[in-house]
């Protein structure tokens, strides 16, 4: 009897020390990372990849939406007056998608007013272009971290059975949780990734919207300007 109650105080005691050391130990976000496997790679590089191109095209947004307001107002007047070649200095000085539709309607006066409107819709579609580069690019990334997510997510938990079956007589729950948690990793980094990368894409989408109504409603301005001259 003593001895069962001395057995049993020391199974108390060891779970207790294993309860404490449990509590004690930590895990960082950087353990975290590094536990979650190769699949943790692909969603670095992409997450890199998706950072560089909302910059890079916030910085092309910003310089293309330069304030132009009195643009349409020096352009109209100087054409009005005959001074074609100030009107195209103006519009080369502004370097914007409005700026280079407008200078080739100018460049194009002169000619058949419906050539002029296709002139003008060629360059509108050449600037919404250099607009919209790379937003294809970030919208793929925020539908395929996920899926590289979820793909690490499988191979962790393929790995955490096999290293269950391979163990003999009673399979540790340490073991068990350890490789699961682990593999949940990739799904959460992924679902972070993509999840940045979606709400990046849309905010430039409204971004580049803007653009392309201000573009589209300056040309149309230019024509009636023509067509008014």
């Amino acid at each position: 009897m003593i001895l069962l109650q001395t057995l049993s105080t020391d199974t108390m005691s060891a779970a207790d020390s294993l309860a404490m050391n449990a509590g004690n130990e930590s895990i960082g976000l950087l353990d975290l990372l590094i536990k979650g496997g190769y699949m943790m790679v692909p969603l670095y590089l992409l997450f890199i990849l998706a950072i560089f191109i909302f910059v890079e095209r916030m910085i092309t947004l910003k310089k293309a939406s330069k304030p132009s307001a009195h643009l349409m107002d020096q352009v109209k007047v100087l054409v009005q007056s005959g001074q074609v070649e100030k009107a195209k200095i103006i519009c080369a000085s502004e370097n914007s998608p409005v700026a280079n539709m407008i200078a080739k309607g100018v460049d194009r006066i002169g000619s058949p007013l419906k050539n002029i409107e296709v002139s003008i819709e060629n360059v509108g579609k050449i600037e919404i272009y250099k607009l919209e580069k790379n937003l294809n690019l970030l919208a793929t990334v925020s539908g395929a971290a996920p899926m590289i997510g979820f793909l690490g997510t499988v191979a962790g938990m393929i790995q955490a059975f096999i290293a269950v079956a391979q163990e003999e007589g009673m399979v540790s729950p340490k073991l068990l949780s350890t490789g699961i948690y682990e593999a949940m990793i990739t799904t959460a980094a992924g679902l972070v990734v993509g999840i940045m990368a979606y709400l990046g894409y849309n905010y430039l989408v409204s971004r580049v919207s803007k653009l392309v109504h201000n573009m589209e409603y300056s040309s149309i301005e230019f024509i009636d300007l023509l067509q008014d001259k």
